[in-house]
């Protein structure tokens, strides 16, 4: 069972090209998770399974070593009845034997249970690095997985600020914004000429009077007024 290809096949050199086809990375890294969980489910109750056998043949070697220590006494028991006269002598023999076989058939079937079971157990600690390995895997790619979405979430919030930016400037906004600035300065140059015009501007009589040093009537009118105190 090649269980394990499809982790390391995440982790080949060939990685950085796959990635560079794939039209959703984000999505094909969570089918490979998923697949990686199929196999650890897969695992686990291989584990299981395997170390329940590994229990049960440890158990059957037990039993069947007491079974054995069992007819060793009654071969023992039968020999003890003979020698009390409570059995003839071929019966207690005969079946003496028979136990004694019986006993030696055991511990021969004992020792072999023994020898599977200590396989079976190699098995459940294989499998058991495995199944670490897989979990390690495993979460080492789900972290990964973690990053890479953070990552393309900064990634599509700088592509998209980016794009509004090149559309400012497509759209030629910057450029009218400096076209409206300078029109305002023209225009606020050319009020404050208007200004100095209007200030600057005399008429005739104006000049005339002002050479002459002639007042007007007004202007005697309020030295009068200032005069009388009004």
């Amino acid at each position: 069972m090649n269980i394990f290809k499809r982790i390391f096949r995440i982790g080949q050199a060939e990685i950085h090209s796959v990635v560079e086809k794939m039209e959703d990375p984000i999505k094909m890294t969570e089918q490979g998770i998923r697949e990686m969980r199929e196999d650890l489910d897969q695992s686990l109750e291989a584990y299981a399974k395997v170390k329940a056998l590994a229990i049960r043949t440890k158990n059957n070697a037990t039993k069947k070593e007491e079974e054995s220590s069992e007819f060793a006494n009654k071969a023992v028991l039968l020999l003890q009845k003979l020698q009390n006269n409570e059995l003839e002598a071929d019966k207690a023999e005969s079946l003496a034997k028979e136990a004694l076989m019986l006993k030696k058939q055991l511990i021969a079937e004992s020792v072999e249970l023994n020898k599977q079971a200590v396989v079976h157990e190699n098995s459940v600690l294989e499998l058991q690095k495995n199944i670490d390995v897989l979990k390690f895997n495993i979460n080492k790619w789900e972290s990964e997985l973690s990053t890479l979405k953070a990552r393309v979430k900064v990634s599509n919030a700088t592509k998209e600020v980016n794009r509004q930016m090149a559309k400012i400037d497509s759209n030629s906004t910057i450029s009218m914004l400096e076209r409206m600035k300078e029109k305002v300065e023209e225009d606020e140059a050319l009020s404050q000429a208007y200004g100095s015009m209007a200030l600057g501007s005399k008429s005739v009589t104006d000049e005339i009077d002002e050479a002459l040093g002639t007042h007007s009537v007004d202007k005697d009118l309020e030295e009068l007024k200032k005069q009388l105190g009004m």
